[in-house]
């Protein structure tokens, strides 16, 4: 009798738990949340293998990451078939005239949200203003579609102190940038950058700059640079490689590399060379990484592709007075003969500063026209900018599309385990509206020089890991909701040489901090964007 009573007992307890654990399958399938995107493939921006499952995402962080989830939301996207993935970091873009535009239509950044960019880095080649607090507020309350990331950069640093010039800065003018620097970092930039390449940072020395990048390093930050030369124009590439891994090992920071490449035919075949550098680097101990973006043309402009560098020391008006001279304007000349080849010849240059005469011609085709060689053809294009500036008008005119790289440079570059995608977007070159569909349709599709599952680490956690950004670049619980998905079969370019402005296609959804910025593959006016500023640093007062 006593064993029935217990069986029975038993009984009514294994059917109580029965009872509690439905009450808690209910309970859990009765949570409510946002948005959930289901029956996706799953890159998390991770190592791990991709998996089909479900993102739930409540206001703007993920819920839940997993093969099934139990949760019911009111918007339900059907992912079936699609990628979801973190939204793409972009960490070198030129995205200002978007994001400072007048236009709250424009702001939106449509050029990166229709490529699945979630977050773009401001202030890059040295520009960055070290009024970072001000300038990131103003620009997230005017309501911006994508995350920025601002740097402090070395160029608005040198200038604010000493101006255009060719010259070293005296004790009291270096302690004036350190502390421009200082301040910069401690309102939350991500680092410092530098344009070494572009006067007038390119009449800093070294030393000058690791003073300065100190102050970045003590606070956290690393040294994000458009190295010296990317070519054969002054230390070469491999010279300037060595120059900005050892700034960063004296200021005690990493490095970065911006937009990483062997630039004109002088040091075509040489990206092997500069891998085995930074390898070498990491093997030291340096923290050293790159990014690239996939084109064979690189964007800049005519002055600083064709103009020796003493020729702008002390800025436009001082440029002016040197074309006026005809002995000197020999000397520019014969120099600039030198900078023509290496960027492989006028057939090799195509203007693409929108609304201009010349626009979508090479600088062969306007010098033919003009009846000009190719050096003053351009000369003429740079004086009008660089009046019209004086002038108070509308400068421009002489940005460029420069073919200058070698394919298997390119390719080989892009492998290794240190890269990450960037577009380096700027006015005029397709790499503004395509470069992330266009590394996955020419590089892992067609070509098959990296797998997807490379190609969206290189895009995510990857870029995330190295700017210390928090809880961006993967889908994980707890994590801010930059979500993607995109149709793996659609997703592609539609900006080219021709058509740069054209927005990319395939993107069906885009979350940025949980709210819809695309949706069904249209950009919903959302501006959802943030200033992703970094925690005050310790020494900062």
């Amino acid at each position: 009798m006593r064993r029935t009573i217990g069986a029975i007992a038993g009984g009514a307890m294994v059917g109580a738990a029965a009872l509690l654990g439905a009450a808690g399958a209910a309970a859990q399938a009765s949570e409510v949340v946002d948005v959930i995107i289901r029956g996706g493939t799953i890159y998390d921006g991770g190592e791990g293998k991709p998996f089909v499952g479900d993102v739930a995402i409540r206001g703007d962080r993920i819920v839940h990451v997993g093969r099934s989830g139990s949760y019911s939301a009111s918007r339900i996207i059907d992912a079936k078939g699609m990628i979801v993935a973190p939204g793409f970091i972009d960490p070198h873009t030129h995205a200002d005239s978007f994001l400072r535009s007048p236009d709250p239509a424009v702001r939106i950044n449509a050029a990166w949200l229709y490529q699945g960019v979630s977050t773009v880095m401001i202030g890059v080649d040295g520009n960055g203003t070290p009024d970072v607090a001000a300038d990131s507020g103003k620009l997230a309350a005017s309501g911006i579609g994508t995350n920025i990331v601002p740097f402090v950069g070395f160029g608005p640093v040198r200038q604010r102190v000493l101006g255009p010039d060719a010259r070293a800065p005296t004790v009291a003018e270096l302690d004036a940038m350190k502390a421009l620097v200082a301040k910069g970092m401690c309102e939350g930039a991500v680092g410092l950058s530098a344009g070494l390449f572009y006067a007038p940072q390119s009449f800093a020395t070294a030393g000058e700059v690791v003073a300065v990048a100190r102050e970045a390093a003590i606070r956290g930050g690393l040294y994000d640079t458009h190295q010296r030369d990317e070519s054969s124009y002054s230390i070469g590439l491999l010279g300037s490689v060595e120059e900005a891994i050892d700034i960063g090992k004296e200021a005690g920071m990493p490095v970065h590399f911006a937009h990483l490449k062997a630039l004109g035919v002088d040091v075509h075949g040489q990206a092997g060379a500069v891998i085995a550098a930074i390898e070498a680097a990491r093997a030291a101990g340096v923290e050293v990484t790159a990014d690239q973006y996939p084109w064979l043309a690189s964007g800049s402009n005519l002055d600083a592709s064709l103009l020796p560098r003493w020729a702008v020391d002390g800025g436009g008006a001082a440029l002016l007075k040197r074309l006026d001279d005809p002995a000197t304007l020999a000397r520019m000349r014969a120099e600039m003969q030198d900078n023509l080849r290496r960027r492989g010849g006028a057939s090799a240059l195509l203007l693409i500063a929108e609304g201009f005469p010349w626009t979508g011609k090479t600088l062969e085709q306007v010098a033919a026209e003009w009846k000009l060689d190719s050096r003053d053809a351009a000369l003429r294009i740079i004086r009008q900018s660089v009046e019209a500036k004086s002038q108070g008008q509308k400068g421009g005119g002489t940005a460029v599309a420069s073919f200058n790289m070698a394919q298997a440079d390119v390719d080989l570059l892009m492998q290794q385990p240190w890269m990450v995608t960037s577009s380096d977007g700027s006015d005029g070159h397709p790499r503004m509206f395509a470069s992330f569909p266009e590394k996955y349709v020419r590089y892992v599709r067609e070509r098959k020089v990296i797998s997807l599952a490379t190609f969206i680490r290189q895009s995510t956690g990857r870029t995330a890991d190295i700017y210390k950004l928090d809880r961006r670049g993967y889908l994980r619980s707890g994590y801010f909701a930059d979500v993607v998905v995109f149709n793996p079969a659609a997703y592609a370019p539609r900006a080219d040489y021709v058509r740069p402005r054209e927005l990319s296609a395939g993107v069906q959804s885009l979350f940025v901090n949980g709210a819809l910025a695309l949706d069904n593959g249209r950009a919903t006016g959302i501006p959802a964007g943030r200033a992703l500023l970094r925690p005050r640093p310790p020494g900062c007062p």
